[in-house]
């Protein structure tokens, strides 16, 4: 009995083997068949780049299927069965992927399953830029998103969502640099990394800096962003915060340009290329009514003007050992220093023609 048993399990055995056999050797037919019919070539020679999705959870029946729906391969049974004959079932990941018709069968899973999904465009914030900067750029990489941006930087909850509030807007709290969109973006989102950016940059060594200054990080923050806009050499930085600082240790006014630049363009400003940072300033300017006009207003502004990047904050938290009061740009983009009225008298006859700085 018991050798009957092992011999119709033997059989068994042998039976599933052979159908292992018979199923690879029918996959390797309709390979050899789509080889030769053409089924895994290219769809035509159009090799304009098309956008495709892999959704997450998707089958490579259920890819292959979008794919041929698309136009983008011949066959989805000849791709799912490649698929299947390279074990790359597992290896095709979510995302969106840049493909063309001209593209065989093979290419086309060569690029799904390397994972080399297509990048967003993506959105460089140079230091120095105002909100509305950002959001005039951001309605360049997707249309109609700009307002969505500002209405979001201007949104005081969110502000104290993120620990920068009480504050009209975060102004001076979307840290420059180089950020991947996408195309269902949440701009929201957007605001919040850019956020999250600043609080890695300005970080904990940072804010104790400044608070042995005196100074809260609002405080820091403002300072740096009117540092970011005067400054035009890196070099500079420290020496101009160190001016600005010992002005507010004096109680005397800032009179910092950017600052009046700031409040003659007006927040939220919607037309592109609107002058936000007027080159030259007329006497009225300097005397139009706003908190942010530091050649009426004692002390710093309520918030910062622009957005600054590391190097300025640095520069107030770590300012040059100077006890200088005054600066007059030369023309070339330097500045001169002095400590003393009559010195700074002396620099603006010899540099300039206008007014003091």
């Amino acid at each position: 009995m018991k050798r009957l048993v092992a011999i119709l399990l033997g059989l068994g055995v042998c039976g599933l083997a052979a159908v292992a056999v018979y199923l690879a050797l029918g996959h390797a037919l309709d390979l050899a068949r789509a080889n030769l019919t053409g089924l895994d070539g290219p769809v035509s020679s159009d090799a304009t780049p098309v956008v495709f999705e892999v959704r997450s959870g998707e089958s490579a029946a259920e890819i292959g299927s979008a794919l041929e729906h698309d136009g983008l391969i011949r066959s989805a049974r000849v791709f799912r069965l490649l698929v299947e004959r390279d074990g790359l079932g597992g290896r095709l990941a979510a995302g969106e992927y840049e493909l063309s018709p001209a593209m065989s069968t093979p290419e086309v899973i060569a690029v799904l399953a390397s994972g080399r999904v297509r990048h967003g465009p993506r959105l460089t914030v140079p230091e120095g830029w105002r909100a509305e900067e950002i959001a005039w750029k951001l309605d360049t990489l997707l249309p109609g998103r700009g307002q969505e941006f500002l209405a979001a930087v201007y949104d005081e909850s969110l502000a104290q969502q993120l620990g920068h509030g009480p504050a009209a807007s975060l102004e001076g709290y979307l840290f420059p640099d180089t950020y991947e969109l996408s195309r269902d973006q949440d701009v929201r989102a957007l605001v919040r990394k850019m956020v999250k950016e600043f609080d890695h940059h300005f970080d904990a060594a940072q804010r104790d800096a400044a608070a042995a200054l005196g100074l809260t990080v609002p405080e820091a923050v403002t300072l740096a962003s009117i540092v970011e806009r005067e400054a035009v050499r890196p070099e500079e930085r420290p020496m101009i915060a160190a001016v600005y600082l010992n002005r507010l240790d004096a109680g005397m006014r800032l009179q910092a340009d950017p600052t009046v630049q700031y409040a003659i363009a007006k927040a939220g400003v919607p037309a592109p290329g609107a002058a936000l940072w007027s080159s030259e300033l007329s006497a009225q300017d300097l005397d139009v009514p706003s908190p942010y006009n530091t050649y009426r207003q004692a002390g710093l502004p309520p918030g910062p003007i622009c957005n600054p990047g590391q190097a300025s904050l640095q520069a107030v938290v770590h300012p040059a050992a100077s006890d200088a009061l005054y600066f007059v740009a030369r023309g070339d983009g330097s500045h001169v220093f002095a400590r003393t009225l009559d010195e700074h008298l002396n620099n603006i006859r010899q540099y300039q023609s206008g007014g003091p700085n």
